[in-house]
């Protein structure tokens, strides 16, 4: 989904960086259908990105990978951007202050893509064990799946789908339009 949502404005011969690559399983996919693009991933830990230069391998001449946060990856401009399964990490000034890098080294018109846990209503915990579940689908065991959604709600600093669309307004982004719902996660696509 991501790359196709990104392909809709992003050119032929496209850069496009990945906010939180992790264990590059993302990159190893646009990688694959988009044989053109190039791509600068960034992520904290070092151990995920040598599971990332593992799943690269057959791409590594159009992947770099930068270890540290999005003010540490290069200033593009770039044609397009993804981060997901990131943002739930980081409370709201961070994220805020996450999505404004992303959109300083975005080119005029390029997409965004976002992704990530952002529970409906104010029974989070629920969302979130509704999650757990669905995760856990061959052995749905209720208790644990209650149990870790009350983990998951303690411990991320969730914000419900409005507030992460006025975040996206806030950083600069516009034509916000949600493009993925199932239990507790959602993704947005928006345009620098």
């Amino acid at each position: 989904m991501a790359t196709l949502l990104l392909s809709e404005h992003a050119p032929a011969g496209a850069h496009v960086l990945v906010v939180g690559a992790g264990g590059g399983l993302e990159l190893k996919s646009m990688a694959t259908l988009r044989p053109d693009w190039r791509f600068t991933g960034v992520d904290p830990s070092r151990a995920m990105l040598d599971l990332a230069r593992l799943a690269v391998v057959p791409f590594a001449d159009r992947v770099n990978l930068v270890e540290g946060t999005v003010e540490g990856a290069p200033a593009g401009p770039f044609d397009g951007a993804t981060c997901l399964l990131t943002l739930h990490f980081l409370d709201r000034s961070e994220r805020l202050r996450t999505l404004r890098e992303i959109r300083c080294r975005l080119k005029p018109d390029a997409g965004l893509v976002v992704a990530h846990h952002a529970p409906p209503g104010t029974d989070i915990e629920h969302w979130m064990a509704r999650s757990a579940a669905f995760g856990d689908r061959d052995d749905c065991d209720w208790a644990r799946a209650r149990a870790t959604g009350q983990t998951i709600a303690e411990r991320l600093p969730l914000v419900d789908p409005a507030g992460e669309e006025e975040l996206l307004r806030e950083a600069g982004f516009s034509d916000v339009a949600l493009f993925y719902a199932a239990f507790s996660f959602r993704g947005w696509v928006a345009t620098a």
